[in-house]
């Protein structure tokens, strides 16, 4: 971003920050000029090479769909910090991915733009936080809920339309039917309900968890709901009935969230606090997959929109893991089972198979992160944490100079210090100047927001524009004298500012940026005398002075120049006319027809111009009213008949036959 200037300081030039900026319209439309139909199979582009000048050749992971690896997220974006810091428990991407959705502790929404990632609004939703939102399958409805229970109902113009109670404890999560015509919330009061969308009524209710109810899905195609709850179990069963079909056992502690794969239906995804995530196949009612590799609880989880096979998971401690369902990627050292159910002679029977991260980022949040959601397009990942931070991840770019990989968020800070690749700090500087920024953009965006339904006539900039002398004292010889103390012409009631020119500063002060509250008077014209010309000023003071009471009344407002008879002044050049200026040319005799008719000026009554007496309406002119008020009518559009024989008498026009 450029520089700016402070309004405050006029002499303060602060340079801010360059914003990350991503923007995947160069790789779509890449893409769309090369890409083929899917039935001829898939076409090989060229290879990527580890050059920078190959960044205008990466393509979205649409076109990229053999090789996953590719899309994983890698390197850090952005972080962004709200004015309220408070944690931020839910992060959902709008339905056209121009813009991200930030529900945070104090029950606010905040939105961040998704490519140039700074503020741009925020909308309450009560004073409780929010903790679950989800979008509907035709992206039309977003449905929301806070730690008192309600249910919001929110356009994507975030604009709220209805709000109900739906349960007395929290509400942890919500999800929709495939029809989106019901939808299920799952709340700590050990139950989850069924309600219809249209009415907000309560369908069914079901009661089989033994303890609090932490997550929920709804089948993408089938009349199927799974839940999660803090006594270790997951138990599907048919919203229809609310009847359990079974329960799925593995987790050794409190689930924290369950979610059904987009792309592959029979697939279904658990996480706990155990530490450990877990793949079921519905079709054997069993886990096929142990996802491994967190030291502490895992606390959200999210399927790539794109691949199947890519799952991202978030830590109690802040760790990212990304993992490749098709790849184990099991450590040096480890033994575990590695061989997919899939590929035994008996996949009912056969043990789990254990997969750990492809990638991970061990110090990606301070605190736990509660929220995780990919970009639709599946190339940036955004993250919402207890540290107050929401940040973005991509996928790492040819000859990335940023190293990503060996940056704090992988290494920690003190690794990346020792060698090299963190300063501990200039980053703080960097941080402190970041957090500034977002307030200032935050400031900006609700006063835009505020300013957005006003609807004022008035020039931006006036009285004051920035940059400008603002003087408090009268200018000596000045007809009068504006509250801002700029002198006033005559018949303005807002006097206009001076502009700062060279000749008018201080030079008895240091130059240092403009002159606040000095004002020095403008040269004298050449071959004047100054004592002449101010007791000729006095003189004419003294002779228009108004007495209150006499007959004659106020005198009028003198002309810009003063009352001044320049013929006995010394003054090098002559001026035309006894007074210094030519006479006002005399208005025009509308009977004898010399120019156009003279009529009022709207807004100053019947008079016209004052001073200049009231013309009144002339009569035989069709523009004007019957009533004499000097508006003008709108005069009769020509005949169309009329255009045509004019047309045809030049033989440019015929009557078809």
């Amino acid at each position: 971003m450029a520089n700016y200037r402070d309004d405050q300081d006029f002499d303060a030039f602060r340079k801010r920050r360059p914003r990350p900026v991503t923007d995947y319209g160069s790789s779509m439309v890449q893409w769309v000029r090369q890409r083929q139909q899917p039935w001829k199979g898939s076409f090989h582009y060229e290879q990527e090479r580890p050059s920078i000048s190959y960044i205008l050749d990466v393509l979205p992971p649409s076109a990229m769909l053999d090789r996953p690896a590719e899309s994983i997220p890698t390197r850090f974006l952005h972080q962004s910090l709200g004015k309220s810091k408070k944690p931020v428990t839910i992060v959902r991407w709008m339905p056209e991915g121009r813009r991200l959705l930030a529900g945070v502790h104090n029950g606010e929404f905040m939105l961040w733009n998704g490519m140039s990632f700074n503020f741009e609004t925020v909308t309450a939703m009560g004073s409780s936080s929010l903790r679950t939102a989800e979008w509907s399958h035709k992206q039309d409805w977003l449905v929301a809920a806070n730690d008192e229970g309600s249910v919001f109902y929110l356009q994507p113009t975030l604009n709220m339309t209805h709000q109900f109670k739906a349960h007395d404890s929290p509400i942890r999560d919500v999800a929709f039917s495939p029809t989106d015509t019901k939808f299920v919330t799952a709340s700590d009061d050990n139950s989850l309900k069924i309600w219809d969308f249209t009415s907000s009524t309560n369908e069914s209710t079901y009661k089989d968890h033994g303890w609090d109810v932490k997550a929920v899905d709804w089948h993408p195609q089938k009349g199927l709901v799974v839940s999660g709850s803090k006594d270790h179990s997951v138990r599907l069963w048919d919203p229809r009935t609310c009847r359990n079909l079974t329960t799925l056992h593995g987790h050794k502690n409190a689930i924290s969230t369950v979610s059904f794969s987009r792309l592959r239906p029979q697939l279904l995804g658990t996480a706990a606090r155990d530490g450990q995530s877990r793949i079921f196949d519905l079709r054997m009612m069993r886990d096929v997959a142990i996802l491994r590799g967190h030291e502490k609880g895992v606390t959200s989880l999210c399927w790539h929109p794109i691949h199947p096979s890519i799952i991202s998971t978030g830590g109690e401690d802040g760790a990212l893991h990304t993992y490749l369902l098709t790849e184990p990627n099991t450590p040096a050292g480890i033994t575990t089972y590695t061989t997919s159910p899939y590929n035994t002679p008996d996949p009912r029977s056969a043990p789990a198979q254990s997969i750990y991260p492809a990638h991970k980022i061990t110090y990606a949040h301070e605190s736990s992160i509660w929220s995780l959601d990919w970009h639709p397009l599946g190339h940036i990942l955004a993250t919402g944490s207890n540290d107050h931070y929401v940040r973005f991840w991509s996928r790492s770019q040819p000859d990335d100079p940023q190293n990503c990989f060996k940056d704090k968020y992988h290494l920690g800070e003190e690794a990346a210090e020792a060698q090299g690749t963190y300063d501990r700090k200039a980053n703080a500087r960097q941080a402190r100047e970041q957090e500034e920024q977002e307030a200032e953009d935050e400031a900006e965006g609700l006063e835009d927001q505020a300013n957005a339904n006003r609807n004022q006539f008035s020039i931006p900039g006036l009285p004051g524009l920035p940059g400008l002398a603002q003087p408090s004292a009268p200018v000596p010889g000045a007809t009068s004298v504006a509250p801002t103390g700029f002198p006033s012409l005559p018949g303005m009631g807002m006097g206009m500012p001076m502009p700062d020119l060279p000749h008018l500063r201080n030079t008895s002060q240091p130059p240092n940026g403009l002159n606040h509250g000095h004002v020095v008077p403008p040269p004298p014209i050449p071959g004047m005398d100054p004592t002449q010309l101010a007791r000729f000023m006095q003189s004419q003071a003294q002779h228009h002075q108004y007495r209150p009471g006499s007959a004659s009344g106020p005198p009028p407002p003198p002309p810009i120049l003063g009352n001044i008879d320049f013929s006995k002044l010394n003054l090098p050049l002559p001026m035309p006319g006894a007074n210094g200026y030519l006479p006002p040319p005399p208005p025009p005799n509308v009977s004898s027809g010399g120019g156009p008719p003279m009529s009022a000026i709207p807004g100053l009554g019947d008079s016209g111009i004052p001073g200049l007496g009231s013309p009144g309406p002339v009569s035989g002119d069709p523009r004007m009213m019957s009533n004499g008020t000097g508006v003008r009518r709108r005069a009769p559009l020509p005949s169309q008949q009329e255009g045509f024989q004019a047309e045809q008498a030049q033989g440019r026009y015929r009557i078809a036959r």
